[in-house]
């Protein structure tokens, strides 16, 4: 089994960082640069940052700032909103990003989830999935920061974006974002066993034992977390601690102080 990795979120909108819940992304966190210079000594496996307001302006990514950040970040590095063409993943990956994190565009743009990966290599495509459970109990993809109802249903599109070329998908509950109430196991489970791909765990994550839920009960091979890092005392590297001693596999390079 691959070991599992730890990815902290980061919500990037105007100026700075924000967090909230249920995509009400209202509460400023602080500065990017600050922020990656603290993960960095933190045991963290991956960072993810994504434009959160990219799209709703219509606005492509901002490379110059994306160039700026992974400088300073030592980490393998995500970068997600705002990408519609495939000559923006180039840009982004020459700034210093790893991999590129696509969502409203796969909806938007047929094919360009299938063009990155096959210039760039599935390796390098994270396909993001935004979840909302429905009143009839059904799920239901939203694209644009979780504003526009796609209507399709999030394990047939994880399945579409796999044939697409995805390197990994990373499904976030819509319901569970930032709340810090656990991850909805269920929606996790279900896309984790339609695809064959990695899949990242987002959206409610509060306490170390969520992470092993995450894993072990639904099948991530990732969890990625914001509010829980942000907001709490909790640590990446406590993590790691806590699902190495659950028997899950982790990077064993963390320090029982950080």
């Amino acid at each position: 089994m691959l070991k599992v990795r730890i990815i902290p979120t980061l919500l990037w909108k105007g100026v700075g960082l924000v967090k909230g819940t249920g995509f009400d992304s209202w509460r400023r966190v602080g500065p990017v640069l600050p922020a990656i210079k603290v993960y960095n000594n933190r045991d963290v496996d991956e960072l993810m940052l994504v434009d959160i307001e990219a799209h709703q302006k219509g606005e492509g990514p901002d490379v110059e700032s994306v160039n700026d950040f992974a400088d300073e970040c030592f980490v393998p590095f995500t970068v997600g909103g705002g990408i519609t063409r495939v000559e923006q993943i180039a840009q982004l990956l020459r700034a210093g990003a790893d991999k590129v994190c696509i969502n409203t565009a796969a909806y938007e743009v047929p094919g360009l989830v299938e063009q990155a990966a096959q210039r760039f290599g599935a390796q390098c495509v994270v396909a993001s999935i935004d979840a909302r459970r429905m009143t009839d109990g059904s799920l239901r993809c939203f694209s644009r920061s979780g504003t526009l109802d796609t209507g399709k249903d999030p394990v047939s599109w994880a399945k579409a974006l796999e044939a697409q070329g995805a390197g990994e998908i990373l499904i976030t509950s819509i319901d569970r974002d930032g709340t810090l109430s656990g991850y909805d196991l269920p929606l996790i489970a279900a896309v984790a066993q339609a695809v064959n791909v990695p899949v990242i765990a987002s959206g409610g994550a509060g306490t170390y034992e969520h992470l092993r839920e995450a894993v072990q009960d639904a099948g991530a091979a990732a969890v990625a977390a914001a509010s829980m890092f942000h907001f709490t005392e909790q640590t990446p590297a406590q993590a790691k601690l806590y699902l190495a001693s659950a028997g899950v596999p982790v990077r064993a390079h963390f320090e029982a102080g950080r």
